[in-house]
């Protein structure tokens, strides 16, 4: 059985025990958290759809970690004018372990 929820204003597809890196969510390690944003559940040929969302739908995940991605370097650069300036950047994610998905 999978499932695409949405979070963080991206969708994902998950399937139980599948671990994945999302964008950073206030809960403790550890922690049990639902996403009840389910755009669809399938499993075989059973699909359901939501418009948006999937009545009754629900995935629930456990936070195993949060962190910092790796480091993306911005670089902007004029030629001829002196001008170049660097910036960096990293993101803050929250890993999560799909533990059920009910619908």
């Amino acid at each position: 059985m999978y499932a695409v929820i949405q979070t963080g204003g991206k969708q994902y597809r998950v399937t139980e025990g599948a671990t994945l890196r999302v964008e950073k969510l206030n809960a403790d390690e550890g922690a049990s958290i639902d996403l009840d944003k389910v755009l669809m559940i399938g499993e075989g040929e059973d699909v359901k759809i939501g418009a948006p969302y999937v009545d009754g739908g629900k995935v629930t995940a456990t936070v195993k970690s949060h962190g910092r991605g790796k480091k993306v370097t911005i670089i902007k650069f004029k030629r001829r004018k002196h001008h170049m300036k660097r910036q960096g950047h990293r993101q803050w994610y929250t890993e999560l372990e799909i533990t059920g998905i009910n619908g």
